[in-house]
């Protein structure tokens, strides 16, 4: 099972998404690596997420909507804080996506 795609809708996500269409459409890619680019940069956040960062971080704000679909939980937070030991910040809008970290395991993990 290739990763969930959580990733590709981050700025990096979004940039690589565009330039894979971009080749694709001219020609300079074939559409099967494109999507084999994709399922690697899921893979390679997922495990990058995963090993690399540690922090931890603490959300106040006012819940404006949130959603469960798919075991996927989607929360839009207004006014919300973010806090860890080192900085506070406070952003207007956030959207908020998570999954349960089982959804996630690979096959490899699974075996």
């Amino acid at each position: 099972m290739a990763a969930i795609e959580l990733y590709r809708r981050s700025s990096i996500g979004n940039s690589l998404t565009s330039t894979l269409d971009y080749m694709v459409s001219t020609g300079k890619l074939p559409p099967e690596l494109a999507i084999q680019v994709l399922l690697q940069f899921d893979e390679s956040m997922k495990k990058t997420m995963k090993s690399k960062v540690n922090s931890k971080v603490s959300i106040k704000g006012h819940l404006h909507t949130y959603r469960f679909c798919d075991d996927i939980w989607t929360f839009i937070l207004t006014g919300a804080t973010f806090k860890n030991e080192e900085i506070s910040e406070t952003i207007g809008k956030v959207k908020i996506v998570a999954c349960d970290s089982k959804l996630q395991q690979s096959d490899e993990e699974k075996a």
